[in-house]
């Protein structure tokens, strides 16, 4: 059973809040796709490059440096716990567009049976997918591009299975002059088709806005990144923090206008990010304040890794710590055929 109380905990860590979290199935389609994506944070959305399966999350990046490149990624998760993504873009003819298509998957691993009264039972397992077909267009003489996935998901626990369809809508302003790069995302739009019983459950609809910019004279690239803005309020009172005088008044913590900003807000910035190396290092303001420790610094929300490159192949490795208890390590390679 260690395997499903670690489940609900990293599923909670990852999309934890009063207001948003524990709201909607297939959670896993928020886990970052790739080692840069988690590297930065694990909601950017303007990540202007090589990889295929950051079109997972933003279809309008697909550029032609993703041409003929294959994406594999890997990340490693406690309790037996594991899971992967898969990406390929390949650019049409006569300028019409590029079509990627990718798949994400989430293994449960293996659950012990028991019945209501502790007799043990037959075991089991559980795993989640989603297999994704997408296109982007270059707006015709503008810095603009258009982007809209198709995901087919698909979850099994035990004798329990459900079904569901999301769609993607992506636009993107790139200037490879300037280096800026601002991008809207509208994340798992769409509903449950079959449900696990009777009741149809929401999926985890998400609006994201980022802005990105490489510094001329330095060789850095800084992203800035908003969540969940289909919803302000994302801070919640945390009973731990609320304070007693010696009277036995308590001063209940209430998050402020500033604090709530904050959690929709995620940074992130890459060292050398178009050379043979580089560094990413980013930083969850929610994640931290909702998974930190009280008067102690556990680091949650904190996330960094690197890039190699070897001629046509390319090497990434993240980790990221969300819990004092919990540091997971991805890893991804990149080929170029």
């Amino acid at each position: 059973m260690r395997n499903l109380y670690f489940l609900i905990f990293f599923f909670t860590s990852l999309a934890l809040s009063a207001q948003i979290g524990g709201q909607d199935t297939y959670q896993f389609l928020n886990m970052p796709v790739n080692p840069l994506h988690g590297a930065l944070g694990g909601k950017n959305v303007t990540m202007h490059n090589y990889d295929p399966s950051g079109a997972l999350i933003n279809p309008s990046l697909v550029n032609e440096e993703m041409q003929n490149v294959v994406a594999v990624n890997y990340m490693n998760l406690a309790a037996g716990i594991n899971f992967g993504s898969a990406a390929y873009a390949y650019k049409m003819k006569a300028d019409r567009g590029t079509l990627h298509a990718g798949i994400t998957y989430l293994g449960f691993g293996d659950f012990e049976g028991f019945d209501e009264l502790g007799n043990r039972t037959n075991d089991f397992s559980g795993s989640e997918a989603a297999l994704s077909v997408g296109y982007a267009y270059r707006i015709p003489d503008t810095k603009f591009n258009a982007g809209l996935n198709v995901r087919m998901i698909t979850s099994r626990l035990e004798q329990y299975s459900s079904f569901g369809l999301a769609t993607d809508f992506s636009v993107a302003y790139i200037d490879p002059e300037t280096k800026w790069v601002i991008s809207a995302v509208l994340r798992n739009f769409g509903a449950q088709l079959k449900a696990y019983d009777e009741v149809n459950e929401s999926l985890p609809t998400e609006l994201l806005l980022g802005v990105s910019k490489e510094l001329e004279n330095v060789p850095i690239r800084w992203h800035l990144t908003f969540e969940n803005l289909q919803q302000w309020n994302v801070a919640f009172r945390n009973p731990n923090r609320d304070e007693t005088d010696i009277e036995g008044n308590v001063t209940e913590d209430n998050p402020n206008f500033i604090n709530n900003i904050f959690r929709h807000t995620v940074f992130g910035a890459e060292l050398f990010p178009d050379g043979g190396f580089s560094v990413r290092v980013g930083y969850s303001f929610r994640r931290s304040e909702e998974l930190g420790l009280v008067d102690q610094n556990t680091f949650a929300g904190l996330s960094g890794g690197f890039m190699i490159k070897f001629n046509n192949f390319r090497f990434n490795y993240t980790f990221m710590r969300l819990h004092q208890s919990v540091t997971s390590n991805l890893i991804g390679l990149n080929l170029h055929l």
